[in-house]
């Protein structure tokens, strides 16, 4: 023996550590000889088992241990339920600031849960650790373990030490005068039942399911694949769900396409059940009066050729999108999921002397891209100092907005007139006109408003969805592969008039057993019998 290898008395050479012969099965170290065989790796010598000198060998044995992944899988699902309390911020709906968002739904849990940064919480840094933790903890416990059964088992010889044998859990001995003629009725009864028999000198040893040790290892190879696949979600274009709003007569960039994809909203329709329908009176009585039954945007594709800034669009596809029926193009789909109708899209004001109710002229603002001067003629003009879309008050007091949707718009104009030309200040909103600054003699008046109904369509791109699919199918193939089948072997081994019979299994002990007693009924050979159940049964009748 060096500080290396142990040379068994077979003349196998085994690594340190190793606690059985991987070729005869004798026991190498004290413990094995006095606690029996660990036919869990075969008694391989485990890395992460050794002596810890190195700091590599410190992280091998941390992430080799399966208390290790263990914690980090509880962490992991602790963690992603966590997410899921509230909608991470990119399903949460509309345009609203985050942080306004999760107060206004779920009050100051939800505030504590956006400062927490859990609205984020699959893309942080620490969730992300955790999956590549998770990772590395999978692909060194299968190395650690899987190379040394490998070897083991691709070793392992017909004739194996006699420690080795009876202290299998199946053992028989039997005392014949022709063992020959016997284990060869044997050898062929296993050979019926699907066994691989190998013969050396007289002793035989029949295996058969030996790939059902490899499940758990086709499972790790599935899990990382998975994990890969998640993990390519986080790498730029390779994984894009997001949603842009769009509405009738606009043409916009997609997101996520680097403004080289453009889509024009021709027009959006919606078709409604019929209200006085008998066949959907009940489900009107129960829910809403209005549902809608279908709705789709008229779309146009365009693709910008050249720089952006000057290049041109050329039109690519034109197609009416439907719920589940999306505008699939390189990689991408837009699917109809949503829509808004009569939102405010343009707002008509008026400037008016409030002594004379006389007005000058007319300005439109375009609620969602304002200009910030209008020019009214014959020295009038309003100037739009401020706009809030969706105006609230903060929690100093001073007016925000909520997002940049025009729900509930409130400006601050300027007005300049011949007889004010400094201009005098003006708060307007839906049915407000205030003067925060002290009376005005001229107001802005209200004319008219303009609605447009809004697709709001769902962008959408997964490059890492084959990954996941072949990860999740090599994961279901090495769980039926470790769980449908059971490794056995059956040794017979000659010792003069005495024949040993030993067999091992990983699963289904009852089963094998009978298996094992069919293929020697015809013989003279003794039945192998369970030694844990007899010593079970001697400590309770003690």
């Amino acid at each position: 023996m060096n500080n290396e290898t142990i040379i068994c008395e077979c003349g196998h050479v085994n690594k340190v550590g190793t606690e059985m012969c991987a070729a005869c099965g004798k026991p190498l170290t004290d413990k094995a000889q006095q606690e029996g065989v660990n036919m869990r790796y075969e008694g391989a010598a485990i890395r992460s088992k050794k002596r810890k000198v190195t700091l590599l060998d410190r992280i091998w044995g941390f992430f080799s241990s399966v208390k290790v992944g263990i914690w980090i899988i509880v962490l992991l699902l602790l963690a992603s339920a966590l997410g899921t309390i509230f909608p991470q911020d990119n399903l949460r709906p509309g345009l609203e600031e985050p942080a306004a968002f999760y107060e206004r739904e779920y009050g100051a849990p939800g505030l504590a849960y956006y400062n927490l940064g859990l609205h984020e919480l699959y893309s942080s840094w620490w969730y992300i650790t955790l999956i590549i933790a998770l990772g590395v903890s999978i692909i060194v416990a299968s190395f650690d373990r899987g190379i040394p059964l490998y070897k083991a088992l691709k070793a392992q010889r017909v004739t194996r030490h006699k420690h080795f044998m009876t202290r299998q859990r199946l053992y028989s001995k039997s005392t014949i005068a022709h063992p020959d003629d016997e284990l060869t009725k044997v050898a062929e009864a296993l050979k019926q039942k699907r066994y691989k028999v190998r013969v050396e000198n007289g002793n035989i040893l029949a295996e058969k399911n030996r790939f059902a040790r490899w499940g758990p290892y086709v499972n790790h190879v599935g899990l990382i694949l998975f994990l890969i696949g998640c993990l390519a979600r986080y790498i730029p274009g390779m994984y894009v769900d997001t949603s842009m709003w769009i509405r009738e007569g606009e043409r916009a960039p997609i997101p996520e396409t680097d403004s080289e994809y453009f889509v024009e909203n021709r027009g959006f329709s919606i078709s409604l059940y019929d209200e006085e329908d008998e066949r959907f009176q009940e489900a009107f009585e129960s829910g809403q009066s209005v549902v809608p039954e279908a709705f789709e945007t008229d779309a146009v594709l365009y693709k910008r050729e050249g720089l952006i800034g000057d290049g041109d669009l050329e039109m690519i596809e034109e197609k009416l999108i439907r719920v589940n029926d999306p505008l699939t193009f390189d990689s991408l789909s837009l699917y109809q999921t949503d829509y808004r109708l009569n939102e405010l899209n343009q707002m008509t004001f008026t400037l008016e002397n409030k002594e004379t109710n006389e007005t000058f002229g007319e300005m439109t603002i375009n609620l969602i891209d304002p200009e910030k001067h209008y020019d009214l003629g014959d020295g009038y003009s309003v100037v739009l100092e401020n706009y809030y879309p969706n105006f609230y008050m903060n929690s100093n007091n001073e007016p925000s907005t909520l997002n940049q949707i025009p729900d509930n718009p409130y400006f601050i104009f300027n007005m300049i007139t011949p007889e004010t030309p400094e201009g005098e200040t003006s708060f307007v909103g839906i049915q407000q006109n205030l003067e925060p600054l002290g009376d005005n003699d001229y107001k802005m008046t209200f004319v008219d408003v303009d609605l447009v109904n809004v697709s709001i369509l769902t962008v959408r791109k997964d490059l890492t969805l084959p990954l996941l699919i072949a990860g999740g199918t090599i994961f279901i193939i090495g769980l039926v592969q470790g769980s449908y089948w059971a490794h056995r072997r059956v040794w017979l081994q000659k010792s003069g008039e005495d024949v040993l019979i030993a067999a091992h299994t990983n699963r289904n002990w009852m089963s094998f057993q009978r298996e094992v007693e069919q293929s020697v009924k015809d013989t003279a050979l003794t039945p192998p019998k369970d030694q844990e159940e007899e010593t079970d049964q001697d400590t309770k009748g003690a």
